[in-house]
């Protein structure tokens, strides 16, 4: 009886090999128990796991609600208070492959930096990269000062210079800057808000390109020529449209996301110019900022934003990127041991811990290594809650999926759109360690993509050392072209805006 209860319950709620002896065993461990008992241990999983299961129709209202705040974005004068903010990159064009010549490239987005030397070759139609290192950033700086930060950048570009006998040379860089900026021109961008673990101060409100040009004069030991700034989304798009002329969209979805897209530019309000398209950053991690996906947060999420370091931020970027879905699995544990349902309801002081349960264990555990992370963590563990844990992370990972789908769907959509085709097909560029590793992720980004954007065929290409060689590549490229565009000062005289 026990057994066929268990059957009964989990048709619709658990994959089919969660349901055996085991399984059976921890909950049911004698005919003696009550299927009652039974019932109650299977019914409090299911309590704490569906509010992470999103309906095709939810996600499509979510599709919608992203499309409408892209649009608040890109007014010039409904931009101030859009939770999307639909940043201008004064990039007008990919590459054509007639580009060529050597550049340096910084990529800052986490807690590592990169630094690169980068030549195009025209000839041979080809990006190679040259040289690179990866320098740490360590924690007290990421929470420190803006002059440490990028006197530290400025040290390390020097170091490696000299490693590489490129010091008397003075090369144009591309500065790809993974954090909210409003850009002003190509050469000019001004931080809006620290992500991803980062809180330097002295820095939200100004230039960073001129923070790194002081910082290289500080150095005084080498010069730098022009400065492209770019974000990473752009870079990993520019990278990607070098091999495929038809990638338009670059998205990332590792430590943070975000996504960028070539926008008509009679719809980007806020640059003069009608003729021709535009990237624009969408900057989508702050979807929800203002409070419009409060309906489908989960109290784990509402948790996550709560101890972040920037509460009430980034709250797209905080449900579905690597640098918090390892942390709303820790706190599912956590409630679900502490509710007697895992681990026999004991729960380690190693799981208490934030930030012990990393996003790499989620990819770890769908790939079947349970053992040894449980046991790293102090827990002891039953074949039902291996079983638990893996339908635990499951769940968690295919909800940033579907979500990121939606997100990207609605960039899709919108090109169709703006086009007037029936049908579009286009190449989305993609970079990020959640992508690129975990065992389904984007075999479930694609399907749901496709059911939400059924008029569109999205071809993926994973970009190879994108914010590095796309960086080149915007230097080589959109340095000719922004030239063409410049910012509209909000002073000036207001004008009706098209929705």
């Amino acid at each position: 009886m026990c057994v066929l209860v268990v059957l009964y319950l989990s048709v619709s709620t658990f994959p089919v090999g969660l349901v055996g002896s085991g399984w059976v065993q921890t909950l049911c461990p004698s005919s003696r128990l009550s299927v009652h008992y039974v019932t109650f241990c299977l019914i409090q999983v299911k309590r704490f796991l569906e509010p992470f299961r999103l309906s095709q129709k939810t996600l499509q209202d979510i599709s919608s609600r992203l499309t409408q705040d892209m649009i608040k974005g890109l007014g010039r004068h409904s931009h101030h208070k859009a939770p999307v903010k639909m940043l201008p990159t004064f990039v007008r064009a990919t590459p054509d492959g007639t580009e060529k010549g050597d550049f340096l490239a910084l990529d800052l987005g986490g807690t590592n930096f990169r630094v690169l030397h980068v030549r195009v070759n025209e000839d041979e139609k080809s990006v190679l990269k040259m040289d690179s290192e990866i320098c740490a950033i360590p924690q007290e700086i990421m929470t420190g000062t803006g002059e440490q930060l990028f006197d530290h950048i400025a040290a390390c570009l020097g170091t490696f210079l000299e490693k590489q006998g490129l010091k008397e040379q003075v090369l144009p860089l591309g500065f790809t800057f993974s954090f909210p900026c409003e850009q002003k021109e190509i050469d000019k961008s001004i931080l809006i808000r620290w992500t991803k673990g980062f809180n330097c101060s002295g820095v939200e409100g100004r230039d960073v390109v001129q923070l790194l040009k002081e910082a290289v004069r500080r150095q005084g030991d080498y010069e730098i020529g022009t400065v492209a700034m770019v974000n990473d989304t752009v870079g990993t798009m520019m990278s990607c449209g070098y091999r495929d002329q038809s990638c338009e969209i670059g998205m990332i979805i590792g430590t943070g996301t975000n996504a960028c897209y070539m926008e008509e530019m009679c719809n980007v309000k806020r640059v003069e110019g009608e003729g021709g398209r535009m990237c624009i950053n969408t900057e989508w991690g702050g979807f929800g900022d203002d409070g419009s996906l409060r309906d489908i947060q989960t109290q784990f999420d509402l948790e996550v934003d709560r101890s972040s370091i920037n509460p009430g931020v980034h709250i797209f970027e905080k449900m579905i990127s690597g640098m918090y879905l390892g942390e709303i699995v820790r706190l599912l544990l956590v409630k679900m041991t502490e509710d007697k349902i895992l681990f026999s309801g004991k729960v380690s002081e190693k799981l208490r811990t934030s930030g012990a349960f990393l996003t790499k264990f989620i990819s770890e555990i769908e790939h079947g290594s349970f053992q040894r992370i449980l046991s790293d963590l102090g827990l002891q563990w039953s074949t039902a809650d291996l079983r638990a844990v893996h339908l635990i992370c499951d769940t968690v990972s295919s909800r940033s999926a579907q979500l990121c789908a939606a997100a990207l769907a609605a960039v899709a959509n919108r090109i169709r759109t703006n086009r007037g085709l029936d049908h579009l097909d286009t190449t989305v560029g993609v970079d990020g360690t959640v992508f690129k590793k975990h065992p389904t992720f984007s075999a479930e980004l694609r399907s749901m993509v496709h059911k939400l954007a059924p008029k569109c065929t999205l071809k993926f290409i994973v970009s190879e050392d994108g914010s590095g060689k796309g960086a080149a590549m915007v230097t080589a490229v959109a340095q000719r072209i922004a030239a063409q565009s410049h910012l509209i000062d909000d002073s000036d005289e207001d004008e009706l805006e098209e929705n």
